[in-house]
């Protein structure tokens, strides 16, 4: 009996997203470490699936658009593999996602119908909110698969409309952990020094970035070495009194956003006059959310300069402070010319998740 019918007959048919995870703790030398690059997903279906209501829907939730680009650019990069297809290499790989529906008897979905016991399948059948299966470690250390499905293509659609948001919340957070495990496994400390003495704010940054300008109130940070396969990231920090919820409403966000790098962000140095200014043509997209306690907007949007020599993507979060009094603004942003934004703008979203704006210097101490 294969690991998948076991732990889903005896342990694990389960709601949304259900995790079966053994103890984390126990090393299986037997399996080989899970490949692949940050934000890629290997999805394994039936090509006409794929081309039908059911890859419509997987489309919307894994290959959609991420906001306030000029540019398309897809949330993750997705490569579709028939299930026939599926070597031993593709079922290493680090995020395998497994669709199919019971009712379904092409030779393809029937590769991954044969995984289900026929048990399994009648607690479907006779609970169709039923719909995910999520395992860790099932062909490799370090790796999540996950299984899609449903008796018809109907319920599997009803399914990943209701939860597309736990969907891509789900591979988001997973990945961001991935590359803060990278890049954040040596910090610039004295960046840290210097955000918390200016801003009062502590702050978690590769060791690769440096200062290019510190003040009471603002730091602005960059990687000073990109290259053809690096690009170029600025992050930077700015606190000010928080004295109305007038001032995260979008437009007046965006109003700050362009008063500070205005007056600190320039966008030649060659040019005193050139600074940094938001794109209009594509207004930005805003999200709300709590971190840390601390009331969140979430702002993605594009940049250029104002003599337009330079554009690019950005991605800030302005975060409320009501015990200091403070509302703080930090965004991260990125010029890479002609080359796909998303690799960099996830890891600014890794290092400002990491900022904790209720630092205090009892806590520093």
């Amino acid at each position: 009996m294969s690991a998948l019918k076991y732990i889903f007959g005896i342990l694990c048919i389960g709601f949304l997203l259900t995790a079966c995870e053994g103890d984390p703790n126990r090393a299986d030398s037997t399996k080989p470490k899970a490949r692949g690059t940050i934000g890629e997903i290997i999805l394994v279906i039936d090509s006409a699936k794929w081309a039908g209501p059911v890859g419509d829907e997987l489309r919307d939730i894994f290959e959609a658009d991420l906001p306030g680009m000029i540019r398309s650019e897809s949330r993750f990069k997705v490569n579709r593999v028939d299930p026939r297809a599926m070597t031993r290499i593709l079922k290493m790989s680090t995020n395998l996602i497994y669709v199919t529906t019971f009712d379904d008897k092409g030779a393809a979905s029937q590769v991954i119908n044969s995984q289900f016991s026929k048990e399994s399948k009648e607690r479907a059948e006779a609970d169709p909110s039923l719909y995910t299966l999520r395992m860790e470690d099932e062909y490799a250390i370090g790796q999540e698969v996950l299984y899609l499905f449903g008796n018809t293509e109907e319920e599997l659609v009803a399914n990943l409309k209701k939860n597309k948001a736990r969907l891509i919340n789900l591979f988001e957070v997973r990945e961001r952990g991935r590359l803060e495990k990278i890049i954040l496994a040596r910090k610039n400390t004295a960046a840290s020094a210097e955000t918390e003495k200016n801003l009062g704010i502590q702050v978690n940054v590769p060791a690769s970035y440096q200062i290019a300008k510190s003040k009471p109130g603002f730091v602005w940070l960059r990687q000073p070495t990109p290259t053809a396969n690096r690009a170029d990231i600025s992050l930077f920090f700015y606190e000010t009194d928080y004295t109305s919820e007038e001032q995260t409403f979008p437009a007046n966000i965006v109003k700050l956003r362009d008063e500070i790098t205005r007056q600190e962000i320039f966008g030649d140095p060659e040019d005193p006059n050139s600074f940094m200014v938001s794109e209009k043509q594509i207004p930005p997209a805003f999200r709300n959310m709590v971190i840390n306690d601390n009331f969140t907007t979430e702002i993605r949007g594009s940049w250029k300069t104002n003599n337009l020599s330079m554009g690019g993507t950005y991605l800030g979060y302005i975060m409320v402070d009501e015990k200091k009094g403070k509302l703080y603004y930090m965004e991260g942003f990125v010029f890479y010319p002609n080359e796909v934004h998303r690799d960099a703008l996830r890891e600014i979203e890794t290092i400002l998740l990491n900022t904790n704006v209720s630092w205090t210097e009892e806590q520093g101490s």
